[in-house]
Parts: C-alpha cells; sequence; structure tokens
C-alpha cells in the first residue's frame, strides 16, 4: 500500500517537471522568434512589415503550445 502512495507521489512531481519544461520551451521560443524577426526587419527594412505579421503568427502557435502544456498538467492532477 505504501508503494502506491509514492508511486502517486512520484508522478505528481513528475507531472510538475513537465510542466516546468512546457513553460520554459515556449518561452526560449518565443525569445528566438523576436530576435530573428529583429535581425530579419534589420536586413531588410522594406519588408519589415511582412516580417512583422509572420512574427505574430508564428508566436500565436507557440503560445498554444505553453496552454497546451498547461492544460495538461491541469489534467494530470
Amino acid at each position: 500500500m505504501n508503494s502506491i502512495i509514492a508511486l502517486a507521489g512520484l508522478v505528481g512531481n513528475l507531472s510538475i517537471l513537465g510542466f516546468a519544461v512546457a513553460t520554459i520551451s515556449p518561452a526560449l521560443g518565443m525569445a528566438i522568434v523576436v530576435a530573428k524577426a529583429m535581425e530579419s526587419t534589420a536586413r531588410q527594412p522594406e519588408v519589415g512589415n511582412r516580417i512583422q505579421l509572420f512574427m505574430f503568427v508564428g508566436l500565436a502557435f507557440i503560445e498554444v503550445l505553453g496552454l497546451l502544456g498547461f492544460v495538461a498538467y491541469i489534467m494530470g492532477k
């Protein structure tokens, strides 16, 4: 019986670790996307508006990944 309780505690700890990875990864992805968009705009200022549009679409997709990680964490509790 104690092993079942210990296993349940371990699963809870692993779920927190998964949530941490699911929130850190999109944050790093967003930072990279914004940095590359700034770099591209500096290289070609005339297409800055299109780069900005694609950047925001990409950021939306990355944010969905973070939200899915949060939902998976809540469902796993």
